[in-house]
């Protein structure tokens, strides 16, 4: 059953339709009712197309949390070979709120994390609904220097809505953890790049989205703090997240304008969660880009470049 969000109201109107149309055809053949069935596809994919090209920060942001999004054990499934995920941080635990582990990207051997949250309600428990606590950025400094010491070029998939922000992960040091994945991050002698899927919520996306290269997906977002949260502390209502949305300036095509990313990568009509396969092959081509133009530069041009970027972005502000 197909889940349609509060502003698609319009296409849920033409598919409910066609859906009836269908069913009534099934039953017999009728020149006529496959002619208008093929002028209300038409009218479905223009009206589709026509929303989706004008969406709202609000929107997008809605967009950005369907449940129906391609996640990270989607790009892992339709983009690597002979993935092997790695776990623990050595020094607390195991956070499934953050994935990684290497494996082959068009054959070639990378260094793959990211925030996992979830497809069903035993899953999204499972990995916290992506939200990781101080040992899963620990376990991601790990890996980011494991695939430093052997030459793997890393790549982070970037997709939650922040940090846990639970006492106890304060009481394990959050803040130090996530400071020293960005330092991780910075540091590295091997290109990077990042692709925000989803949501790129906060300090929790950062930690590992210092890369030489940062994509996101054409209605995904990225922000300081959610909307609701930005609304809460600037106005002390949540309930003006859609104003705060607009204000902040958190979608692909503002965040482009400003340098911030690198590139955006299109989806396919109607958003990622309408064909997964082919948001996770045209994520795939973005990466395979990204890290051909990073090819042939040495650890210290890597770092930097990367530095280069970041500073750069404190300047113009």
């Amino acid at each position: 059953m197909r889940t349609y969000l509060s502003f698609e109201s319009p296409v849920a109107d033409i598919d409910a339709r066609l859906d009836e149309l269908r069913a009534v055809a099934e039953k017999g053949d009728s020149p006529a009712l496959k002619e208008e069935i093929t002028k209300l596809e038409a009218k479905a994919d223009k009206a589709l197309a026509d929303l989706y090209a004008n969406l709202t920060p609000w929107q997008k942001t809605q967009v950005a949390r369907m449940q129906e999004r391609p996640r990270f054990s989607d790009y892992i499934k339709g983009l690597t070979t002979e993935f092997v995920p790695l776990a623990g941080d050595r020094y607390f635990g195991e956070d499934e709120a953050i994935v990684g582990g290497v494996g082959r990207l068009e054959g070639e051997s990378v260094c793959i994390l990211g925030q996992e949250k979830g497809h069903d309600t035993a899953s999204r428990l499972r990995h916290n609904f992506g939200m990781a606590r101080p040992e899963g950025y620990r376990k991601a400094v790990r890996l980011m220097q494991l695939a430093d010491r052997f030459g793997l070029p890393v790549i982070s998939l970037v997709d939650t809505a922040g940090a846990y922000p639970g006492v106890d992960a304060e009481e394990r040091g959050q803040a130090e953890a996530i400071a020293r994945s960005i330092d991780a991050g910075l540091s590295l002698g091997v290109p990077n790049v990042a692709v925000i899927i989803g949501e790129g919520g906060s300090g929790g996306a950062l930690a590992i989205a210092t890369c030489n290269i940062v994509l996101m997906l054409e209605h995904a977002i990225y922000t300081v703090a959610s909307p609701e949260a930005a609304a809460s502390i600037l106005w002390r209502d949540s309930s003006r997240a859609q104003e705060a949305a607009t204000s902040m300036k958190i979608t692909a095509q503002d965040l482009i304008k400003f340098g911030i990313i690198d590139g955006i990568v299109p989806e396919p009509v109607g958003g990622a969660h309408r064909d997964p396969a082919a948001a996770v092959a045209a994520t795939g081509r973005a990466i395979s880009d990204a890290l051909k133009s990073l090819h042939g530069m040495s650890p210290d041009d890597l770092r930097d470049a990367r530095a280069e970027k970041f500073l750069a972005m404190g300047r113009k502000i």
